[in-house]
């Protein structure tokens, strides 16, 4: 018979963070994927963002959703290099790399890459769809940005009108190939944006989350991609509400082109409260009103008729026996 193990304090710590750990990691995952519609996973050239994508196909495959991937930008071998045998049963690979403009007339993509987009989510069942773009970037190089969002709106509202649970879309986008308009359209779309961005080595994920009736929220997360594609939390979280600002929305000052200037001077402050404004009855207007005479008060009006004015000679106020 096994003699019983006696974990030490400090290793009992140990496991509890451990595990810890990994339920921080599960549920940063999780909350992007919790809401269905476009996750915009915004990358650069420091920062490249697909391993961070594969790091969230893998966390769907683990909750045990459809998955559909349209590669676009590397080959499929590259692409599933990484995953285990279990993640890459469930991945569903639509192979656009090999050859992108359809000149062998592939019968996948009958109608071209949109299309075959489209119908990734007509469901066979009814578990939540995870639908995968590598890359967007290629997408609106390819197409016009009104189509591509018109088909992103699409899809994910999908959801919606069909028996499926929820539809998510992972769009990958390298945010420095493309202009302000395509970014701003894109970002209107999303309900979640996670922009990619680091300092000395370390990577940090800035999540915007767009709530149905809920303050928009700003989350910073210190994260490591592992080699399996798990995510290594790291300190220096925050969260915050920000009903007002957008990360990728510049702040304005209304006040920088003013033609008058709102703020006054010491000196012109002195000179504003000595004034005596029109409206303002004074003890000096009283006096000068209480002790005038009558012949400096007196007053005359002359008047000269018009040629066509209708006078009456009579007097208006006969009757009124004054």
């Amino acid at each position: 018979m096994p003699r019983p193990v006696h974990w030490s304090r400090r290793g009992r710590d140990a496991i509890r963070a451990r595990l810890s750990g990994r339920g921080q990691q599960s549920e940063m995952l999780e909350s992007l994927l919790a809401f269905g519609g476009l996750v915009l996973l915004r990358d650069s050239i420091e920062w490249e963002g697909r391993d961070f994508l594969k790091a969230l196909i893998k966390q769907s495959a683990l909750c045990g959703e459809q998955i559909h991937v349209l590669g676009c930008e590397i080959s499929e071998e590259e692409f599933r290099e990484g995953f285990d045998s279990n993640i890459n049963s469930r991945v569903v690979y639509h192979d656009l790399f090999r050859d992108p403009l359809n000149w062998s007339k592939n019968e996948a993509f009958p109608r071209g890459p949109l299309e075959a987009l489209r119908a990734m989510c007509r469901p066979t069942d009814l578990r939540p769809v995870t639908i995968a773009l590598d890359s967007l970037s290629w997408l609106l190089l390819h197409f016009p940005c009104s189509t591509v969002c018109q088909t992103l709106h699409a899809l994910c509202r999908q959801g919606d009108s069909s028996p499926v649970e929820r539809v998510n879309v992972l769009g990958l986008l390298h945010e420095e190939l493309h202009a302000a308009g395509p970014l701003g359209a894109l970002s209107s779309l999303a309900q979640i944006e996670v922009t990619l961005d680091g300092t000395m080595g370390r990577t940090s994920a800035h999540i915007l989350y767009r709530k149905p009736r809920h303050r928009p929220a700003h989350q910073t997360q210190w994260f490591s991609i592992l080699p399996d594609f798990s995510v290594d939390l790291q300190e220096g979280s925050t969260l915050q509400s920000q009903p007002h600002s957008d990360p990728h929305t510049l702040l304005v000052d209304p006040t920088a082109h003013l033609t008058f200037n709102l703020r006054l001077s010491k000196k012109e402050r002195e000179t504003r409260d000595s004034l005596t404004l029109p409206f303002q009855f004074s003890s000096e207007k009283q006096q000068a009103l209480l002790c005038s005479e009558p012949s400096q008060a007196s007053s005359h009006i002359f008047y000269e008729p018009d040629a066509y004015d209708d006078l009456d000679p009579e007097d208006p106020d006969d009757d009124l026996d004054i």
